[in-house]
């Protein structure tokens, strides 16, 4: 039973630092309390727990513009995050999750706004079929968390400019995102993020009771500099991709290229390499080159250089 609401604001934009907040929350949650939690990442692509990276992302490309890959706790698919997207994380007791009561006070906030919304079959938010808002869940045994986003102002070219790889560079097991189509909800309404946020948390009072606002901090949760680490890793953004298979080809002007490798903890496996390069050790020395080695784009690529393959380290740098 809740027996108090509180709502959380921060203007930290750091995705690590803001996925690392919200799943100490909800291993601290105290008895009783509902919790929401709204924050904005910067220039970012979060995908979730069970998807592969290199096949959702083009990572080299995001890194090289200055973006940062997430990866959350939950499942669904990847989504882009940037200063014109509002999220929303409603932390619960396990016995008081209830989605659609989340979801009624999304709603509310809409409709302070003259926004009328539905949900869709894939746990979306839509107006008039186009996605505004995707949701994601993680239950525990004694609390739950249910964490969405709202498109309000998004650059929607960064989301084809990085969700869509080259598949014909890159091929991969993992989970799949879903393609649907999306709608910036200033184009519907007179809406801000400003406005959203003052929208969201009073529909959650309406909703939840009172509720004080605060900013979280960190030393209020002790779990929180452990789970910065994790958040912030190569292994859990990288290495925590589900096993499989990635292939990857090149044409150079001297000869084709193509790596195939089973991935297992984020590392290269069972590594095969073949050519039409006029070099006969070639395959021989890049196969045992890569074999091992983390599915990095900077590593693979000095390995590469170490046995004098520059264009194949220059390529690989640039794919990963």
């Amino acid at each position: 039973m809740i027996t108090s609401a509180k709502i959380y604001l921060t203007d930290c934009t750091d995705p690590h630092r803001n996925l690392a907040m919200e799943e100490a929350m909800l291993h601290s949650l105290p008895e009783g309390q509902a919790a929401l939690f709204l924050w904005q990442n910067r220039h970012t692509v979060v995908i979730g727990s069970g998807q592969n990276a290199w096949r959702e992302c083009n990572t080299a490309l995001l890194e090289q513009e200055g973006g940062t890959l997430a990866r959350r706790s939950s499942g669904g698919g990847a989504v882009y995050h940037d200063l014109g997207n509002l999220n929303f994380s409603f932390i619960m007791p396990r016995c008081d999750y209830d989605v659609d009561r989340h979801l009624k006070a999304v709603m509310n906030a809409l409709a302070m706004h003259g926004l009328h919304a539905e949900k869709s079959g894939r746990n979306d938010l839509v107006i008039g079929g186009c996605k505004f808002s995707g949701n994601a869940f993680r239950l525990m045994k004694t609390s739950a968390l249910h964490h969405g986003t709202l498109l309000i102002d998004s650059d929607m070219a960064m989301v084809s400019r990085y969700l869509t790889p080259d598949q014909d560079k890159l091929k991969a097991k993992g989970v799949r995102s879903v393609a649907s189509r999306v709608v910036n909800l200033s184009a519907l309404a007179s809406v801000s993020v400003e406005s959203m946020t003052e929208a969201m948390m009073d529909a959650f009072r309406q909703e939840y009771g009172p509720a004080g606002i605060s900013v979280p901090e960190e030393t209020a949760f002790p779990l929180y500099p452990g789970l910065l680490e994790k958040h912030c890793s190569w292994e859990w953004n990288y290495g925590a991709s589900p096993e499989g298979s990635l292939e990857l080809s090149r044409r150079f002007p001297w000869g084709g290229v193509q790596i195939y490798a089973k991935i297992t903890g984020g590392a290269a496996q069972e590594v095969r390499v073949y050519t039409d390069s006029m070099d006969e050790t070639l395959a021989r020395r890049l196969t045992g080159a890569l074999s091992g080695c983390p599915w990095r784009g900077e590593e693979l690529a000095r390995r590469a250089s170490k046995i004098g393959e520059e264009d194949v380290a220059a390529w690989l740098r640039e794919t990963l």
